[in-house]
């Protein structure tokens, strides 16, 4: 019973030790932020999992998402903005998450990049609740009245106003208590907020939270339901399909050996189209590298070829005058087709070398693919070598063909 109503919290990085003083909670937060990111404002997409266990809450599950960050200060990379807006939208984008909208109430609502994102990848607000705070900071004269009332941008499960406590009220100490009391008289004394005072407030986003991720659970548990039942019957089937087997019998050996080249096959598609499972973050590889080749390398192979203006020109004006033969040379608004076709023929023939190198190195890079993907087969040599002899084979030929296209 004790346990039950004693407050505290476990992080999953300092399994079996619980903390009952938060501000030990908070320090602990702040260290093991550093211990992950480095002291100077790095990121980092590694989660740090609490845990806390009271009476006086609610059970719910929230992920604290950053807020995008425009200029990268400290340790942050310069495209500190795209990391973290990759880094929300790896979550968000899951159809079974609700999306709470925080938005200071003293900044344009239309401005919200929260909104905005949750727009994405929620565009009818199905999923997302709208969250409104600082709304005693707002200037006089001014409030979030349509905002709060679902008037100004409509969300299917509408919005709710808190007022949290300021960094001064955090720095003195300031309890829970006390600044939800403080809340709580902030919405029944204002003017434009009296007549909604019950639905808004910390506890009430408690109590909304807690009910819409219920609802929410009740709706798409049939869809988790109907995956895993199909999930099982085909672990089912595949049990029912292996419980006889016997290694001897040439039709499984036959069997096995087409899915691990069918296998192989899917390996090497995915690897080219930059969607393997495995990523390599040491250097470039696959269709990124293939894709470097024709983007980058070609273009630069292209600049370093010598061009001379003035004696392409000489070669042109040579070019008109042996085609005139004897006849006199009048002037014309367009270089005669033959001239034109013997100067283009040879300009053409100088992209040959840049062409013939880059087919290399496409070549080559798809070689190293295949090795990469033949590791898999590594327990068994002599297929890993033949199948590696057969696609090397087969892009050697192309090569050769390619080269006599070029």
């Amino acid at each position: 019973l004790l346990m039950f109503l004693t407050e505290y919290a476990e992080f999953l990085h300092c399994k079996g030790k619980k903390f009952t003083d938060f501000d030990e909670v908070r320090q602990e937060i702040e260290v093991e932020t550093d211990r992950v990111t480095g002291m100077n404002k790095g990121i980092s997409s590694v989660p740090i999992n609490l845990r806390i266990y009271s009476p006086h809450v609610l059970s719910l599950t929230l992920i604290d998402l950053p807020g995008i960050t425009k200029v990268p200060v400290g340790d942050q990379p310069p495209d500190i903005e795209q990391q973290i807006r990759d880094m929300i939208m790896q979550f968000i984008s899951r159809e079974n998450c609700l999306i709470l909208a925080v938005t200071p109430a003293n900044t344009d609502l239309a401005n919200s990049d929260a909104l905005k994102l949750a727009k994405e990848v929620d565009p009818q607000g199905l999923r997302t609740i709208g969250v409104i705070t600082k709304l005693d900071l707002m200037d006089e004269g001014t409030d979030a009245r349509e905002v709060l009332e679902n008037k100004l941008l409509p969300l299917r499960r509408g919005y709710i106003g808190v007022v949290n406590r300021s960094q001064k009220d955090i720095d003195g100490k300031k309890d829970i208590k006390a600044a939800l009391l403080a809340e709580r008289k902030f919405f029944l004394s204002h003017p434009s907020y009296r007549h909604m005072a019950d639905r808004m407030g910390t506890p009430y986003l408690q109590k909304v939270l807690n009910q819409q991720l219920t609802n929410h659970i009740r709706d798409t548990l049939p869809a988790f339901r109907s995956k895993l039942q199909s999930q099982l019957l085909s672990i089912e089937h595949e049990v029912e399909v292996y419980k006889n087997f016997r290694p001897e019998d040439p039709t499984r050996k036959t069997k096995a050996l087409l899915q691990m080249v069918q296998q192989f096959s899917v390996d090497f598609e995915k690897r080219i189209e930059g969607s393997g499972d495995q990523v390599d973050t040491l250097e470039l590889s696959g269709g990124a590298k293939i894709n470097r080749i024709f983007h980058e390398r070609f273009p630069f192979e292209l600049v370093k070829m010598e061009f001379n203006e003035k004696e392409l020109r000489r070669e042109i004006s040579y070019a008109i005058k042996n085609i005139h033969g004897i006849r006199q040379v009048l002037p014309c608004l367009f270089t005669p087709d033959m001239a034109f076709e013997a100067i283009v023929k040879k300009q053409i023939v100088k992209l040959k070398g840049p062409c013939l190198k880059s087919v290399d190195l496409v070549m080559q890079e798809l070689i190293n693919t295949v090795k990469k993907c033949t590791k898999k087969l590594a327990t068994y040599p002599r297929l890993c070598e033949e199948t590696e002899r057969i696609v090397a084979g087969y892009i050697r030929e192309r090569e050769e063909k390619t080269k006599d296209q070029v």
